[in-house]
């Protein structure tokens, strides 16, 4: 599990085939000296199992069901990812709860500068904009962000200059595609409301409990 507070931003010095995926050899900083073989770390909010440490890299294999699912496999020699280690039980929660499963990816449709922040607007898949609330949270990237609003055909978000300044965010131009992950309580409310007929938690139980609003 992770939070989505990048940590550092890395930089992708080897990529290999490895049967029909790949196999990265991504730079590693200095506050990363604690990680051991068989850690899991988030890649531009993929959750990579590191099979091999160095004291400047590390080597992490990205299976082929992951390139399907990302934009891992677009990744180049020099480029730059935000990078997260795995959360201990002992931290704070300081983004939100995130799997380093990505749902999906969405693609930038326009960046505009509001104050002292900027304004980006994504474009996702519609089996991922259900997920989507007005205020809820969103990783993008591996960046845990707040839904400024939802749209009919996608969703806007602001970055402060503290996220601009330590993720590869604003490295982005319109077109890009960026690695999404939905709120995963979103996604559980989703599951149990389908079963309601199976089960006796339905959308009456969750009003009732203060799970939703009206």
């Amino acid at each position: 599990m992770f939070t989505g507070i990048v940590e550092a931003v890395g930089c992708v010095r080897e990529i290999k085939p490895s049967g029909r995926g790949i196999s990265l050899k991504i730079s590693i900083p200095k506050i990363f000296d604690d990680i051991k073989t068989g850690d899991s770390l988030a890649v531009n909010g993929a959750c990579l199992t590191a099979k091999e440490i160095k004291s400047a890299f590390f080597i992490a294999d990205v299976s082929a069901e992951t390139l399907s699912r990302t934009t891992l496999g677009k990744l180049r020699t020099g480029g730059k990812v935000n990078m997260e280690r795995a959360l201990r039980l002992s931290d704070r929660l300081g983004g939100h709860i995130v799997s380093g499963h990505i749902d999906g990816t969405a693609r930038l449709q326009a960046k505009a500068k509001e104050g002292e922040s900027v304004k980006l607007s994504f474009v996702p898949g519609k089996d991922l904009l259900r997920h989507l609330i007005n205020k809820g949270s969103i990783a993008v990237d591996g960046i845990s962000l707040t839904v400024n609003e939802v749209l009919d055909n996608g969703f806007s978000v602001n970055i402060i200059p503290h996220t601009a300044q330590n993720t590869t965010i604003l490295d982005k131009k319109a077109g890009d595609e960026v690695n999404i992950e939905v709120d995963v309580i979103g996604k559980y409310v989703e599951r149990l409301l389908g079963k309601a007929n199976e089960s006796r938690i339905g959308e009456g139980f969750l009003l009732e409990h203060g799970f939703m609003k009206r």
